[in-house]
């Protein structure tokens, strides 16, 4: 390997710390070192059109707002990297890796870039850093009659989705509802869907991985050995490599499904209903999946306006089959022959993704968001039933703000079959439901405080309807709120704080695993994973 020489780097650490004109003479110097040092130590050329720095700001911005869904992390005033390297092959990355190691640099990993609090493509601990796209590695390869498929990080669910239905209506794999979002980040957080019910969780689902370990390796499953294939099925991203591609065991799906969405306003007894879906949708059929999003009629705080519930679900089966179970189990819902539609699986997944009807699979393969918003999310796992009362007062906080947004996922099924310690993911048995809460809006910093502090609020106020000792949290809706390493190098107690609430006790056989293959912390974000401290010699 070639790198630069130690009085190189110690030159560039100094200019950091002096003036700012110092500091963008430091910035040039790093991007044309690392550069270099990419070039020489990849298998593979790096073509300069992999490459985006500040000083072409018209390409770096794009590149930058490419995938990222949350406005709030692009506002001028937010940190920006140095570089942004869009790697082509397997070898980039690993030299990217050497590299970034060498000098010192943070680094920040972007696979489809929904992380809610962009700890991505954004570091708010560390200075200079560099963010590694993976958006051009996005080859899948299905094997059907294997019933398996490999996926790079770069794709998206959408398109793996596509490239399964391609070859076969009857072969799907159980994860994001989003069909935008980054499958090697996605799958790092457990990656939930519509038939988790039945199959449990992406990352129930993967049987093998390819990743660049802290010293530049790439190792597959049984290199890595058990411990660390855990942790990367569950276990967030950013904190022990960079993965590679993921080897998924596809599922079993029905030629023909059915979809349907059902809403019910505050005047027809949406609060009745939704304290009854509570009881019932965990217990349902596992081929059944009814979440319920719940949003307001209007924006405008002066109108008449009413909250609506809307259910909105997946069967892995016919209508008949579908209003027999729904006649029984729950019939208060009312749902009719009418509000049921025959579709297939790659339909049904354009269909709970929020696409018109007459979209075609095609617009899969575009991997583009639907929706760009500033905006704040939570989450919260709820193991009893909210009482009417609390839904009450949840409807008036609810219309305090323009535009609040609510999604209710229930378990159960196979959920509820898992253990705990399975993966990372500990939201198994005893779980009904999660909840997901979400501000937005689109006039910048105006009104930020004012929707920030709503959120907040709101996630106050159901404190004691959700799970306690300790209150749970969806790492895949990542919350700073919750706590954050306020210094690259993290300790135990800073990230307990959150860590306890993303994982349990599987927080602990995390950082197990940590101080085994990272044990310097390499990868480290604001949330990320941290080793034990080394032991030193007396």
């Amino acid at each position: 390997m070639a790198f630069p020489s130690s009085l190189l780097i110690s030159q560039i650490l100094f200019l950091f710390l002096v003036s700012s004109s110092s500091r963008t003479s430091a910035t040039s110097t790093i991007q044309q070192a690392l550069f270099r040092c990419l070039s020489t130590n990849s298998m593979n050329s790096v073509p300069l059109s992999s490459y985006y720095t500040p000083n072409n700001i018209s390409s770096f911005t794009s590149v930058l707002n490419s995938t990222a869904n949350n406005l709030r992390y692009l506002l001028p005033t937010v940190p920006k990297p140095v570089i942004i390297f869009t790697p082509l092959s397997e070898a980039h990355v690993q030299a990217a890796v050497l590299c970034s190691r060498w000098f010192g640099l943070a680094l920040r990993v972007r696979s489809g870039g929904h992380d809610y609090e962009a700890v991505s493509y954004v570091s708010q601990i560390e200075f200079p850093f560099v963010v590694l796209d993976l958006a051009h590695l996005r080859a899948i390869q299905v094997d059907i009659p294997r019933g398996t498929a490999w996926a790079q990080a770069g794709a998206t669910v959408g398109e793996v989705y596509y490239r399964i239905a391609e070859k076969s209506p009857v072969h799907g794999f159980p994860m994001g509802l989003c069909t935008s979002l980054g499958v090697g980040g996605h799958i790092t957080g457990g990656a939930y869907g519509s038939m988790m019910r039945k199959f449990g969780l992406g990352a129930d689902n993967v049987l093998d991985v390819r990743m660049v370990n802290s010293q530049g390796k790439i190792v597959d499953r049984k290199a890595m050995g058990e411990d660390l294939f855990w942790a990367l099925r569950g276990g967030g991203g950013g904190s022990f490599g960079i993965i590679l591609a993921w080897k998924l065991k596809l599922v079993d799906v029905p030629e023909i499904v059915t979809v349907f969405t059902v809403t019910k306003t505050l005047e027809q007894g949406a609060t009745k209903l939704l304290y009854k879906w509570q009881n019932v949708a965990p217990k349902l059929d596992d081929r059944l999946f009814i979440r319920v999003i719940i949003q307001a009629s209007s924006a405008n705080l002066a109108a008449n306006r009413t909250m609506t519930t809307s259910y909105n679900a997946l069967f892995l089966g016919d209508p008949d089959t579908l209003l027999r179970i729904m006649g029984k189990r729950f019939p208060e819902l009312g749902l009719t022959r009418a509000d049921c539609i025959k579709t297939s699986w790659i339909k049904s997944v354009l269909y709970i993704a929020g696409y018109p009807s007459t979209t075609a699979p095609e617009v899969l393969l575009q991997g583009k968001p639907l929706f760009r918003n500033y905006f704040k999310a939570k989450s919260d796992f709820v193991r009893t039933p909210i009482p009417e009362k609390g839904l009450l007062g949840l409807w008036k906080i609810c219309f305090e703000d323009e535009i609040p947004f609510m999604i209710w996922n229930p378990y159960g099924g196979a959920m509820a079959r898992v253990p705990e310690s399975a993966t990372p993911f500990p939201h198994r048995r005893g779980t009904l439901f999660k909840i997901q809460y979400v501000a937005t809006w689109q006039d910048g910093t105006k009104n930020m405080a004012r929707h920030m502090g709503w959120i907040r609020k709101l996630y106050d106020y159901m404190g004691p309807y959700v799970s306690k000792n300790p209150r749970e949290a969806y790492v895949n809706y990542r919350d700073l709120d919750l706590g954050m390493n306020k210094k690259g190098f993290n300790s135990l107690m800073e990230a307990s704080s959150w860590g306890l609430k993303y994982y349990k006790s599987n927080f602990y056989r995390l950082v197990q695993v940590k101080t085994k293959v990272d044990p310097d912390n390499f990868f480290r974000h604001e949330q990320s994973i941290p080793p034990l401290p080394v032991k030193r010699g007396s």
